[in-house]
């Protein structure tokens, strides 16, 4: 097998057992040969810790940093297919070439990939660490990662962008963010079916209003409400959303002080063909805060979360027994041909869970459904309490119960936001693991039983990103295709009055709030 060999400051060269390697300084070079080196039994000293994981084939590369000090850092990249990647360098920083990796990953699509890690010390000794490993699937992830990025603040929105990132390499782009249109807060995206030829997002601003801007048939328009937490029925012809008066408030003192608790909400749903906002009874009680809608993959269920409401609503924050709130999941019939609705049924109560169920996500294929738990409330992304749990759901059809496990993933920190693959063999989530602030977006692999292998910590280009990084990564959601119209084309209609005359069909309650008192001064997403 041919050996690629690529030099940064220098190449590697492996022969029957003895390294060679070539340095080049500049237009002079000398050649040193190395006979011996000593390998150790330790585990190599690399940030992140990519190992024991398993990757997609179709990932970008996994670039990282040697954390021990030496003169030289030689890496050696090969699998059971494909042509090695041999690199040397002066810098702990080992940035690997996108095209021998692709190369090699495509190659080896379901087999091992191995890394060997190489120190020079200043005495000029060689030290070779334990060998890592990892598996390569043979099923990819979608192409593109859209996200949004903010700065970590309590209520302040003046640098905010929804982006997408193309996973096989480090190529990031924007959407929509608000400069653009002066400063508004722009909410969650939504996608149908991993496509972006149907989605929305949330609009919030005191000059061109609480809105959504609606995607669809080759158009970008608003529609003059305020939508929430949104899923599109698998048709497209429908999406429901979340009605929500939220409020944010602190504690005094805490490693997180923010919390959220919201004081009413209801369910109502969005007909493309004619323009009408509708809601039902048993989506929309008087007595019930319903939030974090989702479909399942035929259309015929909708998920969601239900809550008592706060029984005091008084002007004071935060309202009475705030942290004994916890949200049972639910699901109701739809028959989309019909429009109408069937009864109501609790899925997992949370007094059985002993926890707070939110953000129900089902895969594409209909097996599983993943939602985070918590010790209350509905906001996990400000709950250290947080995990991520799923559901069999073939399991629970033929025995009617619908069995709970936490994922062996989960960390001491928030896990939260999280989306599925269209091959629902991936999921992506927002986790504040590794410094408890800021939420970084991490990659895991969910097998046929259900299993989440240790996740990947979304990759650089420069290894050191992350720790100079000051925004949050949230809301993740999988595209198999790039979202196409312009920045420009998105944010005109946002700056102009309504495109859609809609149709209402909504109680009045405390959710629906008046327009002209709904802004980002009242609400916090």
């Amino acid at each position: 097998m041919t050996t690629r060999r690529i030099i940064l400051t220098g190449a590697i060269v492996f022969s029957a057992g003895i390294l060679a390697v070539v340095c080049l300084r500049g237009l002079l070079g000398y050649t040193e040969t190395i006979k011996d080196y000593t390998s150790l039994d330790l585990p190599a000293p690399i940030r992140p810790d990519y190992r024991d994981m398993v990757i997609p084939p179709n990932i970008a590369p996994l670039n990282f940093i040697v954390t021990e000090k030496a003169t030289r850092y030689g890496v050696k990249i090969h699998a059971d297919g494909g042509q090695p990647i041999e690199l040397i360098s002066t810098s702990p920083a080992i940035v690997i070439p996108q095209a021998p990796w692709r190369q090699l990953l495509a190659a080896s699509a379901g087999k091992t990939l191995y890394l060997d890690v190489f120190l020079k010390d200043d005495k000029g000794r060689w030290s070779k660490f334990a060998t890592i490993t990892n598996a390569i699937a043979k099923e990819k992830i979608d192409d593109y990662l859209v996200y949004r990025k903010i700065l970590p603040g309590h209520s302040v929105w003046n640098d905010i962008g929804i982006h997408q990132r193309r996973l096989s390499d480090f190529d990031e782009s924007t959407i929509l963010d608000n400069h653009y249109t002066q400063g508004v807060c722009i909410n969650c995206h939504s996608f149908c079916n991993n496509r972006p030829v149907r989605m929305t997002i949330g609009i919030r601003s005191a000059t061109y209003g609480s809105s959504a801007l609606l995607v669809a048939d080759g158009k970008a328009q608003k529609i003059p409400t305020k939508f929430g937490y949104t899923a599109w029925h698998p048709s497209g012809t429908v999406a429901a959303y979340s009605i929500n008066k939220v409020r944010q408030f602190y504690h005094i003192a805490r490693n997180e002080v923010r919390e959220v608790v919201d004081l009413d909400s209801l369910l109502a749903y969005y007909v493309l063909e004619t323009h009408t906002v509708k809601t039902a009874p048993q989506i929309a009680r008087k007595d019930r805060l319903e939030t974090y809608p989702t479909w399942s993959p035929d259309g015929d269920y909708l998920y969601f979360c239900s809550a008592p409401m706060p029984t005091a609503q008084g002007p004071e924050m935060p309202p009475d027994h705030y942290d004994q709130i916890r949200y049972d999941l639910v699901r109701i019939r739809y028959d989309i041909d019909h429009d109408t609705w069937g009864q109501l049924e609790t899925v997992v109560p949370a007094d059985q869970a002993g926890k707070s169920i939110t953000l129900p996500r089902i895969s594409p294929d209909g097996r599983w459904l993943l939602c985070c738990m918590g010790d209350f409330g509905c906001f996990p992304v400000y709950q250290p309490s947080s995990d991520l749990y799923i559901v069999d759901l073939n399991a629970a059809a033929e025995t009617g119960r619908y069995e709970h496990r936490p994922l062996a993933i989960n960390s001491s920190q928030s896990e939260s936001w999280h989306c599925w693959s269209s091959n629902s063999r991936w999921i992506v989530f927002s986790s504040k693991r590794d410094y408890g602030v800021f939420t970084r977006l991490y990659i895991s692999y969910i097998d046929e039983t259900g299993q989440a292998h240790k996740p990947i910590l979304l990759p650089q280009k420069d290894p050191t990103f992350y720790d100079a990084h000051l925004k949050t990564f949230s809301l993740p959601e999988l595209i198999v295709e790039p979202v196409t119209r312009t920045k420009e084309t998105l944010a005109r209609p946002i700056r102009r009055l309504a495109d859609i005359e809609l149709s209402m069909d909504l109680p009045i309650t405390g959710a629906t709030l008046k327009a002209q008192k709904t802004g980002p001064w009242h609400e916090r997403e």
